[in-house]
C-alpha cells in the first residue's frame, strides 16, 4: 500500500496499534493529535512511537494545523474524537465540538487537499439497543428499555423479554446519548461530503475495543479498562444495573489489521462495517475472568442495580459484512488474550477515578 497515511488522533490507544501496523506495511505515516491528559497522560510508549511517524501536535479543530497535515496525503484514518457514553451527557459542547466540528474542520479541509480514501472511526453505540426476537422469531428493530424500576431487558408487547442476537449493520440506529449523535454525524459527515467530492470513504462501526495501551486512569474509557484500574489498586469493579448485560469485545489487534483492510481493500468505499468479535459476554463475567487473570479473583465485582442514563442493554456484532467484503477474521479470542492484558496492566500505574466519575453522574441525576 504506497503512498502517505495521515492518522487524526494517531497517538491514542486503537491509534498507535493502527499506525504500528501501518509502519509494518511499509506505509508513510503522519500523526495529528491533541494529546490531551484524559486520554494520554504520561505514556511514553507512545511518544517513541511518535518518533517513527511525522508528528504533527494539535486540534483537529485547528483549521490552519489540518491543512498542513494533509499535504501530501494520499489517505487518511480519521479516529481523532472524544470517547465515553456517561461524561458526553453532561459535557455536551465539548463532544459536539471535538467529535463533529472536528469532523467538519478535516472535511472541509479535504475539499482542498482531497485524498484517494478516508476511514472514518464509527461506533457500536449508534444503533443503541442491540437487533432482538421475539419468541416466535420476529426481528425487533426498535426495542426500547422498560422504565426504571421495571426490569433491565427490552420486553414484547406481552412484557415478555426478547432475545439478543447478533446486530447486523442493517439494523436502523437508535441514538440513545450524546456521544452516539456525535459518532453518527462523524459517520455521515465523512460517508457524504466524501462522496460528492469524488473521494472514496468507509465507516468501520467499533464494538468494545480492548488491549493493552488503553488509559487506564480515564474513568470514561472501554469498560475493561475502568475494571483494570479498579482492581490494579485493590478495589472491586463497579458494575452497573445487574451485570448481565452483553456486549462484543474485540482486541485492538484486529481492529487495527480491520483499519488497514479498509484502508485498502476495493470493495470497501461507500460502505459500513461492523468491526467486533461476533461473540458476546456479560459485564459480570468479564469483571470476574479479568480478576482471575490479574490473579485476584477474591476481587468480586460490585453490582450496583442502578443504571446510567445513555447506556444500553445488549448489543452485539454480526460481522458477516465485514468477514465477505474485506475478508475480515478475527484472530485474538477474548478469553485468551486476557493473561497478556493482565500482565501489561501489572506494569503500569493507575489513578483510580471511577468513583469521582460516578459521583459526577450521580450529581447530575444521570444515575437512576
Amino acid at each position: 500500500m504506497a503512498g502517505t497515511v495521515l492518522v487524526t488522533g494517531g497517538a491514542g490507544f486503537i491509534g498507535t496499534h493502527v499506525v504500528r501496523a501501518l509502519l509494518q506495511q511499509g506505509c508513510n505515516v503522519r500523526v495529528l493529535d491533541s494529546l490531551i491528559e484524559q486520554v494520554h497522560g504520561a505514556a511514553a510508549s507512545r511518544r517513541e512511537l511518535l518518533e517513527e511517524v511525522d508528528f504533527h501536535e494539535g486540534d483537529i479543530r485547528d483549521e490552519a494545523l489540518v491543512r498542513r497535515a494533509l499535504r501530501g496525503i494520499d489517505r487518511v484514518i480519521h479516529l481523532a474524537a472524544e470517547v465515553g457514553v456517561g461524561q458526553s451527557m453532561y459535557s455536551i459542547d465539548r463532544y459536539v465540538s471535538s467529535n463533529d466540528l472536528g469532523t467538519a474542520v478535516l472535511m472541509q479541509a479535504l475539499l482542498e487537499n482531497p485524498v484517494q480514501r478516508i476511514v472514518v472511526a464509527s461506533s457500536m453505540s449508534v444503533y443503541g439497543e442491540g437487533l432482538y426476537v421475539t419468541d416466535a422469531g420476529q426481528r425487533i428493530e426498535d426495542a426500547t428499555r422498560p422504565p426504571a424500576g421495571s426490569g433491565w431487558d427490552p420486553c414484547d408487547e406481552m412484557g415478555k423479554p426478547l432475545t439478543p442476537v447478533p446486530t447486523p449493520e442493517s439494523k436502523p440506529v437508535h441514538l440513545a446519548s450524546v456521544y452516539a449523535m456525535t459518532k453518527y454525524m462523524q459517520e455521515k459527515l465523512v460517508m457524504t461530503v466524501a462522496a460528492a467530492y469524488g473521494m472514496e470513504a468507509v465507516a468501520l462501526r467499533l464494538f468494545n475495543v480492548y488491549g493493552a495501551g488503553q488509559a487506564l486512569s480515564n474513568p470514561y474509557t472501554g469498560v475493561l479498562a475502568i475494571f483494570a484500574s479498579r482492581l490494579l489498586n485493590g478495589q472491586r469493579p463497579m458494575i452497573f444495573e445487574d451485570g448481565r448485560q452483553q456486549r462484543d469485545f474485540v482486541h485492538v489487534a484486529d481492529v487495527a489489521h480491520a483499519f488497514t483492510l479498509a484502508l485498502r481493500h476495493e470493495a470497501a468505499p461507500g460502505r459500513v462495517f461492523n468491526i467486533g468479535s461476533g461473540r458476546h459476554v456479560s459485564i459480570a463475567e468479564v469483571a470476574e475472568r479479568f480478576a482471575s487473570a490479574m490473579e485476584r479473583p477474591q476481587i468480586a465485582p460490585e453490582i450496583t442495580g442502578r443504571a446510567r442514563a445513555g447506556d444500553i442493554r445488549h448489543c452485539f456484532a454480526d460481522i458477516t459484512q465485514a468477514r465477505q467484503t474485506l475478508g475480515f477474521a478475527p484472530r485474538r479470542g477474548f478469553e485468551d488474550s486476557l493473561p497478556e492484558l493482565a500482565d501489561w496492566v501489572r506494569s503500569q500505574q493507575a489513578v483510580d477515578r471511577v468513583a469521582e466519575a460516578r459521583r459526577e453522574l450521580e450529581m447530575r441525576g444521570l444515575v437512576a
